[in-house]
């Protein structure tokens, strides 16, 4: 696991406390795949919880900072760099398992096993 995977891009804007995505679509590489329930902002363990509503099932999955590629105010979406079907088969989002290093370690370990792809 990179520490990178865990903070977002210098090339996104407005990405700090201040900042409230919550309620943005998702839009994976090839759609729209739900909507952010939580963002997180610490240096090197950022992350976006994605509720993936009816399309999954409504699961809800976290991932790293690194997968957002830009964040779109006005039209209140966030774009990331993978697939549904990878965002599918992600690990669950287990709140209470945050505390977990092992968790954490697992997640990562799911995203950077996958090449960047651009998405907008």
């Amino acid at each position: 696991m990179t520490p990178d995977l865990w903070s977002y891009s210098d090339t996104i804007s407005g990405t700090g406390q201040q900042m409230d995505i919550a309620g943005y679509d998702v839009q994976a590489v090839d759609g729209k795949i739900g909507s952010v329930d939580e963002a997180t902002y610490e240096a090197g363990q950022s992350y976006i919880v994605v509720d993936t509503g009816p399309w999954i099932f409504g699961k809800k999955v976290m991932l790293p900072a690194s997968v957002v590629t830009r964040i779109d105010f006005q039209d209140r979406k966030v774009f990331v760099s993978r697939t549904k079907q990878e965002i599918k088969n992600a690990p669950e989002f287990d709140e209470s398992a945050m505390s977990d290093p092992g968790y954490r370690d697992r997640v990562g370990e799911y995203y950077g096993r996958f090449p960047r792809t651009s998405s907008m």
